[in-house]
């Protein structure tokens, strides 16, 4: 009798917690940025908000903490990352991703520092469309910014149109 008490308390235990994970649906993502190799000096980009939709909420954007700065692209390539926002975000699956920009942003070529204009994506942000399943746990979300093909140098002076793959 005591052994089928354990089994059947056992038994509950574990469906409880099967339970509870799947309610839960909740993974720690972590969103890095990294770089392919370009020509330039440097290529700073003022990233002020990293915002995600999920299938969880697919009609408005969630914010998540961003660790805004001035992030000198050419700083990470070669396998070299940084982390620019960590969060616990509900859902099963990443729609969109979204990079809001600040005004601060620039490209040096030589010795000259030269802004870097964005037609639209301080407005909106930069959209970026995905379709990556979350593993559970922990989950990284990895942005390729690929510098030497996101600038164009115009008569007006230099225009960022990003490029930006989602690494696996």
């Amino acid at each position: 009798m005591k052994s089928k008490l354990i089994s059947i308390i056992s038994f509950s235990v574990l469906l409880f917690s099967i339970s509870c994970k799947k309610e839960s649906g909740a993974t720690t993502l972590k969103v890095k940025l990294t770089d392919a190799p370009a020509s330039y000096d440097e290529v700073n980009v003022d990233i002020r908000e990293v915002n995600i939709k999920t299938d969880g909420d697919s009609s408005s954007w969630v914010s998540l903490p961003t660790a805004a700065g001035i992030y000198n692209l050419l700083e990470y390539q070669d396998g070299v990352d940084t982390l620019i926002s960590q969060a616990v975000v509900t859902g099963n699956t990443i729609k969109e991703v979204r990079l809001v920009l600040g005004s601060e942003n620039t490209i040096k070529v030589g010795t000259e520092i030269y802004p870097l204009t964005i037609p639209s994506g301080s407005e909106s942000g930069l959209k970026i469309k995905m379709n990556k399943t979350l593993n559970g746990g922990i989950d990284y979300l990895t942005l390729d910014f690929d510098a030497a093909l996101s600038i164009n140098q115009e008569i007006s002076g230099y225009k960022l149109r990003p490029v930006i793959r989602i690494l696996p």
